[in-house]
């Protein structure tokens, strides 16, 4: 999908709010920023939500995903929260996604709840811990601890200042051959 700060950003005309994981690694740093921003400029949760619902999955993202559901369990572990993640899996077929979520009175938001620590390393640590292999994706500073505990970890669309710093993960700009890759990692796992 495409980055929703990004896309709230663009619509309200107010860049600090384009600043993402992929910019910050602290991601509590961030969020306290962003909400911030956000009562600065009087937005509303509804606000967010009216711009997500003008947002479509990335060209490719809705095959890829199919097609590798067609041959694995898929899970989506993602930073967003679940008041921004429903119109968007309903576009992806209603995938798995552990998420967060958010702190909102009346309208506003004013905080978040994390499922706990790292919550990307510890789904992938718990799902290890039941004999599954785990081949994970990411883009995000956020992503770096769930690529290391994952037993293939790979870097898509990544920047390319993650991309120098995270050498030890393959990175790849095209969903075929992310799926290829993933597949082969899969095949190593039987």
């Amino acid at each position: 999908m495409p980055e929703i700060w990004i896309a709230v950003a663009e619509k309200t005309k107010i860049p600090a709010l384009r600043r993402t994981t992929r910019d910050e690694p602290d991601y509590a740093k961030l969020m306290r920023g962003r909400i911030e921003i956000l009562d600065q400029h009087g937005l509303k949760l509804a606000d967010i939500q009216k711009v997500i619902a003008s947002l479509h999955p990335l060209p490719g993202a809705l095959s890829f995903l199919q097609e590798l559901r067609s041959m694995t369990q898929v899970i989506i572990l993602s930073d967003t929260f679940e008041e921004f993640a429903k119109p968007l899996m309903k576009q992806l077929g209603w995938p798995t996604i552990f998420c967060n979520h958010l702190i909102i009175e009346k309208g506003r938001i004013a905080g978040y709840k994390m499922r706990q620590d790292q919550p990307k390393q510890c789904s992938v640590k718990a799902l290890k811990s039941l004999n599954y292999y785990i081949v994970a994706a990411g883009d995000s500073f956020n992503d770096i601890a769930m690529l290391n505990a994952a037993d293939s970890g790979f870097l898509f669309h990544a920047p390319k200042a993650i991309k120098k710093q995270f050498r030890q993960f393959k990175a790849f700009e095209e969903y075929d051959d992310l799926l290829s890759v993933m597949v082969k990692a899969m095949r190593k796992s039987d």
